[in-house]
């Protein structure tokens, strides 16, 4: 018992010394409005480290002092990190703003005016540059068809076909 209980002890030390790194991006188009739809959960500690890094600045993302500049922050760094191709077109994504859930950070973006895509390519570095195991899930939404892929650093680009 003792043996099994030392092991045990041992994996979640491991655990806790080596944490995964993982974001989750949803992007939905809504043929209705025909709008594209984006919500991307980063974990609020490894986002606000990679802003700061970037930035050269100090702030509470949880909390801030100044929430404009920390939207504008995040804004910038996703321009710089995500971007969505619809059939060979670039698409602007609009940063709408962000929310805080329990240890992550929700931000949401849209883009107007976009019709149905029969192709959807992604590019997702997102904390690439701050964590080498980095893994980013990508989950599209089309036509109610939902296709997902996960993309391993240094693997940034998905193309998904509807």
């Amino acid at each position: 018992m003792g043996l099994l209980l030392c092991k045990w002890w041992m994996a979640m030390w491991l655990t806790m010394m080596h944490p995964f790194y993982a974001s989750v991006t949803e992007i939905t188009h809504n043929a209705a409005k025909k709008e594209l739809e984006v919500s991307c959960r980063i974990f609020a500690d490894d986002l606000e480290n990679a802003l700061k890094a970037q930035y050269d600045t100090h702030f509470d993302i949880i909390r801030p002092a100044n929430r404009k500049q920390v939207e504008a922050y995040i804004a910038a760094y996703l321009s710089q990190h995500l971007t969505v191709n619809l059939d060979g077109r670039n698409i602007v994504l609009r940063f709408i703003g962000y929310k805080i859930e329990e240890d992550a950070v929700w931000s949401f973006l849209e883009a107007t005016d976009v019709p149905a895509p029969k192709q959807v390519q992604v590019k997702n570095d997102v904390l690439y540059n701050r964590h080498p195991s980095q893994t980013n899930m990508i989950h599209v939404i089309v036509g109610g068809e939902r296709k997902s892929i996960k993309l391993d650093n240094p693997n940034a680009t998905a193309v998904l076909r509807f």
